[in-house]
């Protein structure tokens, strides 16, 4: 059926609100509106909008190099990935331009490790019901988001989906053909959904035992995010493969998937690239943002303030629990579960300045910068409450 379309593809569920300008955590529409953002971008801007350290650096590389082929090195690609890798348990670094990008390599990854080990057969990957890794064919096909994946069939073999926090589970999907497990310890997208500690740990035992490899999905959930740059951190595991992206480039195009030792030696020249991956803009926006999370007190700053603002959220649960069914989250990436229509209570919030993120089943994400200031939860815990009221 025919009817009027904008000239920008409608798939997004667009307000009707125009951004203009941001400060610190804050947005400003084209009619002079502030918003407190709890959203940033949907967990991107880690450190605010315009911040002034990721500002200047991006300027100063606009006035030396833009962008070269990848046939040759760039000072910033040099520096990033020796410091990333620097803070990582990995050993090396693949850059691209998307949280997308960044686990689709992680998949050819694993599955080329076994092929280059003599075990071809292995090509399958266990994923998780819950799980949101991206919009590509691939993505969608390793996700368990159903609106994700209506109207793109045939999708792709080779994945086996299981029960979250069920290692049982995933003991029986595993067999001669698994190359590796995919997952995020924190589901973001589908609900908030977070991996038990010893599940996680159990996990990654699991994977060592079998002889397959374990990725990481830390696009939303890492980066800072949940109180330490890299997730696997708070958990104490160590994967093989992480994928990074949203707060790595604080709103700048720019992803990552990061390797052990082994995997990297399995690849070469021509198995894997990107056009974009590694441009310089995006090498020294990485190691701007990069610099002020390894500041002195960045993570303690999101140990309190997280604490607070998952204190609020729970206080307003037991004041108005026919509203709030749950509250859960880790770091500053929180969820609550409402009951009722999570995206009419987004709309009412945004109304009255507050932005949030609503994600599968009901659930608004409150995904504030990381740099939120203990005053500005007070002020997103206050206008909720306002919300909440009616």
């Amino acid at each position: 059926m025919l009817h009027d379309i904008p000239t920008y593809l409608p798939v997004y569920r667009r307000a009707n609100v125009t951004m203009v300008r941001g400060e610190g955590a804050y947005l400003f529409d084209d009619c002079g509106n502030r918003y407190l953002d709890c959203a940033s971008g949907i967990a991107v801007n880690a450190l605010g909008h315009g911040h002034p350290h990721v500002v200047a650096a991006l300027k100063a590389q606009a006035d030396l190099l833009w962008h070269c082929s990848n046939n040759y090195l760039n000072d910033q690609l040099v520096r990033f990935a020796d410091r990333l890798v620097g803070e990582s348990v990995l050993d090396s670094v693949f850059f691209c331009s998307t949280g997308t990008e960044a686990v689709e390599a992680g998949i050819k990854f694993m599955r080329r490790f076994h092929t280059m080990n003599g075990q071809p057969q292995r090509q399958r990957i266990v994923t998780f019901e819950g799980g949101f890794h991206g919009r590509s064919i691939t993505c969608i096909s390793a996700g368990g988001n159903e609106v994700a994946r209506k109207g793109y069939a045939p999708l792709l073999e080779g994945f086996d989906r299981v029960a979250f926090n069920d290692l049982a589970a995933v003991k029986a999907a595993i067999s001669d053909e698994t190359a590796g497990v995919l997952i995020e310890p924190v589901q973001g997208e589908g609900g908030v959904h977070i991996a038990d500690r010893s599940y996680l740990q159990q996990l990654a035992a699991l994977c060592r035992e079998s002889g397959i490899l374990l990725m990481l999905d830390e696009v939303q959930c890492g980066y800072g995010r949940c109180g330490s740059l890299f997730t696997y951190d708070v958990y104490d595991v160590r994967p093989d493969v992480v994928a990074c992206a949203k707060g790595i480039g604080n709103g700048f195009p720019l992803g990552a998937c990061l390797v052990s030792a082994a995997v990297a030696n399995t690849l070469e020249p021509g198995c894997h690239g990107s056009t974009y991956g590694s441009n310089p803009l995006a090498m020294a926006v990485g190691n701007a943002v990069l610099d002020v999370m390894q500041s002195h007190g960045f993570f303690t700053h999101i140990h309190e303030v997280s604490a607070q603002l998952m204190r609020g959220l729970q206080q307003l649960m037991a004041q108005y629990p026919d509203q709030i069914e749950a509250v859960r989250g880790l770091g500053l990436l929180i969820g609550v579960k409402i009951r009722g229509n999570a995206r009419a209570l987004a709309d009412q919030l945004r109304v009255k300045g507050l932005l949030v993120a609503p994600a599968y089943g009901d659930v608004l994400r409150f995904v504030p910068p990381l740099i939120i200031a203990s005053a500005q939860v007070e002020e997103a815990l206050s206008i909720t409450e306002q919300t909440l009221k009616g």
